[in-house]
């Protein structure tokens, strides 16, 4: 199908801060002339796919068709975008060539990376290596043959959607052992580049409380940096200047195996879960609207408030490639959205008001156990921000099985029905 080769608004990125900010501006203002860039004909609802690793949600269910939520309206562009030049307005595709624009809005999301950790991508989905951020069903299909040993789930040291993530199916397995009677017969460890198990003290606390529940060790400043599949051993190198302070935090560490050499350490396992090294898109890191240097070199360069870009200010971003300084999650995007497109019209109208109504806020629904879960809700201070309405009826620094009923039924249905329809933000 031939397009234009000029929009009056493009977005490049289907996904969930393409689709929304799309909704809503159609909702704040009708008419308006908007290009879709998105290659993928399926929409995935990510936030499910813990629960699917667990063996709780169908994967199927997770999958809807990108045309259903694409907005009346605006045209999509099923190509892949493959460069951006904000000088000349251009976005390059691959099918369908130059298109240009008056105002562009990135939601392009983010990359894996999967070469920064040796080995992991020749056995990752095999040898009982597993990760929910790309195939969450052999996930499930390693946990529910888990008889005993040494399980084992890790952080890069990268930035990574959904920072709780790869703690939510540790729980969850910590759980199912459980439930299963082979607690006894298992090991569990949570491995992290990290200082602290969390950067919210309250929930700190907490997560702390069910490690200890669980009999759950940990370690602090180590990055996983070599994986041997067939023999199934990860190793990790400390990141921090004190070696005690990536040491295993346990009653009885040599539980696990662990070989040490120098500033790194082999462990063992049976079945070993990743967040793979994330970064942003080659075709944001490679445009002059990433940052150029510094911490966050590659991200778009954004005002943190307005969502503005601050070099070129017909262009905005949300979502995961936003070089911001929060937790990359769908509920920083439904935050983010309303903002952009605030201070998009505005700038369309010619007002350089804008409003910095973006104070990081972001959120972590935490599954600890099947049937509970944390919500923890946080900003750019790290100050707990929990949800008005919620926080009526229930001490949001607490495990409640309202929670889980709300992250497996209530969220999946106010994300299809409202999120992707640009209300409910």
């Amino acid at each position: 199908m031939a397009h234009k080769n000029h929009y009056q608004i493009l977005i490049i990125g289907g996904g969930t801060g393409g689709i929304m900010t799309s909704a809503k501006l159609l909702c704040e203002r009708k008419g308006l002339d908007i290009g879709l860039i998105e290659p993928s004909d399926k929409h995935i609802y990510q936030p499910a796919l813990t629960l699917v690793g667990a063996g709780t949600f169908k994967y199927e269910d997770t999958i809807r068709p990108e045309r259903k939520y694409i907005p009346k309206g605006v045209d999509w562009i099923k190509d892949y975008a493959t460069r951006i030049d904000p000088d000349t307005n251009t976005v390059g595709t691959r099918e369908n060539g130059d298109i240009t624009y008056d105002y562009l809005i990135v939601a392009t999301g983010i990359k894996f990376e999967l070469d920064k950790i040796e080995g992991l991508k020749e056995t990752l989905g095999k040898n009982n290596v597993c990760s929910n951020y790309t195939d969450p069903r052999y996930t499930w299909e390693v946990l529910r043959n888990f008889k005993g040993g040494n399980a084992i789930f890790t952080q890069p040291a990268t930035p990574i959607k959904c920072g709780g993530a790869p703690q939510k199916i540790m729980y969850l397995t910590a759980d199912y052992l459980r439930r299963h009677h082979l607690a006894d017969k298992s090991n569990v460890m949570f491995v992290t580049p990290g200082t602290v198990i969390f950067g919210v003290e309250i929930f700190a606390k907490r997560l702390h409380e069910i490690c200890d529940r669980y009999n759950i060790a940990q370690a602090y400043y180590s990055k996983p940096v070599k994986i041997d599949g067939p023999n199934k051993l990860v190793t990790f190198e400390m990141t921090g200047e004190q070696p005690e302070l990536s040491e295993i935090h346990d009653k009885n560490p040599e539980r696990f195996g662990v070989k040490t050499e120098g500033k790194r350490f082999t462990v063992p396992f049976d079945m070993l879960h990743l967040a793979p090294p994330q970064g942003p898109p080659d075709l944001v890191a490679s445009s002059k609207i990433a940052h150029q240097h510094g911490e966050m070199k590659g991200w778009v360069e954004v005002d943190i408030h307005t969502l503005q870009h601050k070099r070129y200010p017909n262009v905005f971003c949300v979502g995961d490639s936003a070089g911001v300084p929060t937790a990359r999650t769908g509920a920083a995007i439904r935050k983010q959205v309303p903002v952009a497109v605030k201070n998009l019209l505005k700038v369309m109208d010619g007002d350089t008001n804008l409003v910095p109504g973006y104070n990081g806020y972001s959120s972590c629904p935490i599954v600890t156990a099947y049937g509970k879960m944390l919500l923890a809700e946080f900003d750019y201070q790290n100050n707990h921000t929990p949800d008005p309405t919620l926080r009526k009826f229930l001490d949001l620094t607490k495990e409640h099985r309202a929670l889980w009923i709300l992250k497996k039924y209530g969220l999946p249905w106010l994300y299809w029905n409202m999120m992707l329809r640009g209300k409910m933000m």
